[in-house]
């Protein structure tokens, strides 16, 4: 029979520490996917008229329906808040801090966006910001790629549909110069 050994139990895969470990990263990812679903939440208070101004406004005809962007966005702050997951799981936010706070730098932009377009009308300032979005979402991705390589990657998705609402949004303001 072997003996085991107090310490052993404290190390192995059901011991205390595995647990608590277990727990602080299902707890962080709940965290991370909450910060990045409130992100979701403030654009989506900016925007909570967008149906019916998006109805009105001339769209060029490759762009999609109304009814696409919910679950489009669903998926991306979904994919975005594993992604910061996965990089806080790898150091903390002590460790990785220029990184996750990018990270929220984008989120906060990515919000922003929503209240200049739907809520603001402001056409040529969300161009602009979205310009900028997309410099921070660059940006985010290779500090990410850094830290966790399937982090950046999660991120890929959210930076190809950001560079086709920039160019929707820049064909939306210019086919409606005066409601934008």
């Amino acid at each position: 029979m072997t003996r085991v050994r107090f310490h052993d139990r404290l190390q192995g895969p059901g011991s205390w520490q595995a647990q608590n470990s277990r727990r602080r990263h299902l707890l962080g990812l709940l965290g991370w996917l909450l910060v990045a679903f409130a992100g979701a939440a403030i654009g989506a208070i900016g925007s909570s008229n967008a149906s019916s101004f998006y109805g009105q406004l001339m769209r060029p005809g490759w762009a999609p329906p109304g009814g696409l962007f919910a679950p489009v966005w669903t998926v991306l702050y979904f994919l975005m808040g594993l992604a910061a997951w996965l990089v806080w799981r790898s150091g903390g936010f002590r460790e990785d801090r220029r990184a996750l706070a990018l990270f929220l730098v984008q989120l906060a932009a990515n919000a922003l966006w929503s209240w200049i377009f739907f809520d603001w009308h402001q056409g040529g300032a969300a161009l602009a910001e979205i310009l900028i979005l997309w410099c921070l979402i660059i940006a985010t991705i290779a500090s990410f790629r850094r830290l966790n390589v399937l982090a950046a990657w999660l991120l890929l998705p959210y930076l190809l549909w950001v560079t086709f609402a920039t160019a929707l949004t820049f064909s939306v303001w210019r086919l409606n110069p005066g409601l934008l």
